[in-house]
């Protein structure tokens, strides 16, 4: 476990690494389009896997049982002038986690604005603080934002720098990409704007450090003694009401109780009545537009 290692000892291993953060996996939808030839996108997908697993992400040395799963699906709407595409992207990351062979799911959600252009062999590349095209801009906001995520589990506020790195990238998109449905401050839009701006806003701390709970202290700890994590995870999600409270529109809420809302369920149906009572009213809540899945919690 290099990694976990070197965040315990706070350190930053400088060797070269065996291997890359991400493992990516893509996959295009695509329909039949009038001027674009559908190699383009077998290309782009290639292309999109190369520039999420290969680039260095971080300073630090991931084993390969410590690499972060992702699944890309982008699907494919339109076109939008000379190499230009309209799309939405689903995009899944996955966290290890320790002591089992249980993947839990830290990012699960539908970007509707994933608009870009792309000519076929076209590369990807990051430059730090410099644009060089929407969709850099976009899969690197997303492998930063995500590598926050995963950093803020395995100590508190663990991913601050990885999400001020999603922030530097905002802030070099051109003035008018900044008004872009997908990155634009509008009220309402569940964008890239509001996913970050939910993640650093100091009414969000709390939630932060539910995260750490959450993994490192609860599903980390359930294999080795499942009432110490359990009572763990229950402290998560009482920091997870509390941000409620304090911030109820908080775009992380909502994506927080989509990629855990089912496996939250599962984890307490062992628990305490207490503790049942506590996970269903937090889940009812936060996610009250799908409160019939969380019904069978309170049996």
């Amino acid at each position: 476990m290099i990694r976990f290692l070197s965040i315990l000892f706070f350190s930053i291993l400088t060797y070269q690494s065996i291997g890359q953060e991400f493992k990516c996996v893509v996959n295009i939808n695509k329909p039949k389009l009038q001027n674009t030839d559908p190699k383009v996108f077998d290309n782009l997908k290639s292309t999109i896997e190369n520039f999420m697993n290969s680039q260095k992400w971080t300073e630090d040395v991931f084993d390969n049982d410590e690499r972060i799963n992702i699944n890309i699906s982008l699907t494919i709407s339109g076109e939008n002038g000379s190499n230009g595409f309209k799309s939405e992207l689903s995009i899944q990351a996955l966290r290890p986690v320790y002591g089992s062979n249980y993947e839990t799911p830290i990012l699960s959600h539908l970007d509707k604005y994933f608009s870009f252009s792309y000519e076929q062999f076209q590369p990807i590349q990051y430059t730090k603080n410099q644009y060089n095209d929407n969709l850099t801009s976009m899969l690197s906001f997303y492998a930063y934002f995500i590598l926050g995520l995963d950093y803020d589990t395995f100590s508190p506020y663990g991913g601050e720098l990885y999400f001020q790195t999603a922030q530097e990238i905002y802030n070099t998109l051109p003035k008018g990409l900044q008004d872009d449905d997908g990155w634009a401050q509008k009220i309402g839009f569940k964008n890239r704007f509001w996913m970050l701006e939910s993640t650093l806003n100091p009414k969000c701390k709390n939630f932060r450090q539910g995260m750490y709970d959450y993994h490192r202290q609860g599903l980390d700890v359930m294999a080795s003694n499942a009432e110490v994590g359990r009572k763990n995870l229950a402290k998560a999600m009482d920091y997870v009401d509390q941000t409620y409270q304090s911030y109820p529109q908080a775009m992380i809420i909502q994506m927080f109780a989509n990629a855990k809302g089912l496996a939250s369920l599962e984890i307490f149906k062992e628990s305490t009545p207490q503790q049942k009572q506590q996970i269903l009213a937090t889940m009812n809540k936060i996610d009250a537009a799908n409160a019939n899945k969380y019904r069978d919690l309170s049996l």
